[in-house]
């Protein structure tokens, strides 16, 4: 009868040593520096210790069940400016030449500002830094919106910045994980990366530090040292040279050459994220450039891979690819500086529910902002 209580005890005593770990663990993540909701930590947590498989099959029971409805006004739109363009029925002339025509959907008539190009930052001298628009781009699902913010080629300068826990946990930074100081006067947006390092396929480099080995084939958004940018395939059509000073990679592209990639509802190898995820009515976000050489940012709520695809196609992306998903996660701010370092910034869409500071203060993600020049 003793020996049988002391197995017992020691059984006790064993399992609790096993809880402890990563009990530990738990709550080291629920307190590491960076913004981040008590959910998020909790969900990346379970990520990052072999719990992926039920959090995608989670996400997928329940994101895939929240079909928007057929018909209805639209989900979310952003400001329109004090003067547009004439819109036309099915396509909208932008007010430069430099700027794509944003292609809206066939068949349906377009509802006002539907498409149109504003400005919704400038410089003092009054040069346009960030034209925003929005249209519909599900017709299946006409409430479904998406919006487009697009940085004209020369006027920015982009930059990829780490997170406390992305690329890698630690990962020492002389900027910090933050939008740093000595920058802000000259913000102009900042927005999400990609999928976490482990889930994107890809790599993450920069002359600071190659975090992340680059892979061959995958998605690439490529920083020069002049500042701009270009989104390709990696050693494709874009490739390692002296001018290139940063690297974010997430999955396969979804647009090349103009055309959208085939495949995105099948997502056969899980080429963009795990089998089904691309089913998800969801916030999603993507990343391109178009045939001017324009960086364009597009975000939606409700949308699938294949309508985040077909949005960034309507925008006028030419070469694109996805970044992150999730409500929590998606971000973009059109930043106002002010007086003595301080920032005010407003959303592209405004139901991203991020918070207003995000990347202001630390995070554990990274991302990307832009200045002006």
């Amino acid at each position: 009868m003793k020996r049988r209580r002391f197995r017992k005890r020691w059984i006790a005593v064993a399992v609790c040593l096993l809880l402890v770990v990563p009990a530990v663990s738990y709550v080291r993540a629920l307190l590491y520096p960076g913004n981040a909701s008590f959910s998020v930590r909790t969900v990346e947590w379970f990520r990052d210790h072999g719990g992926g498989g039920l959090i995608d099959a989670i996400e997928t029971w329940k994101y895939s069940r929240q079909q928007p409805p057929a018909t209805g006004a639209p989900i979310d739109v952003t400001a329109p400016a004090a003067t547009s363009p004439t819109t036309g029925r099915r396509r909208v002339r932008p007010a430069s030449a430099a700027l794509p025509t944003v292609r809206l959907l066939p068949g349906v008539t377009p509802l006002a500002h539907e498409g149109v190009w504003s400005v919704a930052r400038q410089s003092k001298g009054g040069v346009p830094l960030i034209w925003t628009s929005w249209f519909r781009t599900d017709p299946g699902h006409l409430p479904v919106t998406a919006a487009a913010a697009l940085l004209p080629r020369g006027s920015y300068d982009l930059h990829l910045m780490p997170g406390t826990r992305e690329p890698i946990v630690g990962m020492p930074s002389r900027k910090g994980y933050s939008v740093p100081q000595a920058d802000r006067s000259s913000l102009v947006a900042t927005f999400n990366a990609g999928f976490k390092m482990r889930d994107s396929h890809g790599g993450w480099w920069t002359t600071e530090s190659a975090a992340v080995p680059l892979v061959d084939g995958r998605a690439s958004a490529v920083i020069y040292r002049d500042g701009s940018a270009r989104i390709g395939t990696w050693n494709q059509t874009v490739r390692m040279t002296k001018d290139v000073v940063a690297v974010r990679q997430n999955l396969d592209p979804v647009i090349v050459d103009g055309q959208i990639v085939p495949g995105l509802t099948v997502n056969a190898n899980g080429r963009w994220g795990t089998v089904r995820s691309q089913f998800q009515y969801t916030w999603r976000s993507g990343l391109g450039t178009d045939a001017s050489g324009n960086l364009i940012y597009v975000v939606g709520s409700k949308l699938t891979l294949a309508t985040l695809a077909g949005a960034m196609h309507q925008a006028g992306i030419v070469q694109g690819m996805e970044l992150d998903i999730h409500a929590a996660i998606v971000s973009f701010d059109i930043e106002q500086p002010g007086p003595n370092g301080t920032v005010t910034g407003h959303r592209l869409l405004p139901s991203i529910s991020s918070p207003a500071d995000r990347y202001l203060v630390d995070d554990q993600r990274d991302f990307f902002y832009a200045t002006s020049k």
